[in-house]
């Protein structure tokens, strides 16, 4: 698994994804891709510049929702009650509202640690965005 995500076509499946993430998610003003198991933001494109300490925080706050120690508890307590022994995390999507943004997590299919973000105004059609945003993702495999 490490070893595919060095390869340069990794590498163009991830900046395609930003790109269409981009441009196809309405009310889109940022997107990105992490990759949890390195705490790395692999790619992103957005409108506006930001300083750079606040995407080297994206990652972390990104594997932080996904994986802290109480995410982690939960979805090992579901596990537990349910019988379910696979190690398929339980959240797959998140969604976080800020004053003026709407921002949606969505981890990717086949690679369950890395996670496509989507950063749009608050504006946004709630719905819109989760169709357009799965969309781009499920055509993107990586």
């Amino acid at each position: 698994m490490a070893t595919k995500r060095m390869t340069s076509g990794f590498s163009d499946q991830v900046m395609s994804l930003v790109k269409a993430l981009r441009s196809e998610t309405p009310d889109c003003v940022a997107s990105g891709v992490v990759d949890m198991s390195t705490g790395m933001l692999l790619s992103y494109e957005t409108v506006e510049s930001h300083p750079p300490e606040v995407l080297d925080l994206l990652a972390g706050a990104t594997l932080d929702l996904f994986q802290g120690r109480t995410v982690v508890m939960i979805e090992d307590v579901f596990k537990e009650r349910r019988g379910v022994t696979s190690d398929q995390h339980y959240f797959q999507e998140i969604l976080v509202n800020s004053e003026n943004l709407t921002h949606l997590f969505i981890r990717m299919n086949d690679q369950q640690d890395v996670v496509a973000v989507v950063v749009c105004r608050k504006s946004v059609n709630v719905g819109m965005l989760f169709a357009q945003a799965r969309r781009a993702v499920q055509s993107h495999s990586l």
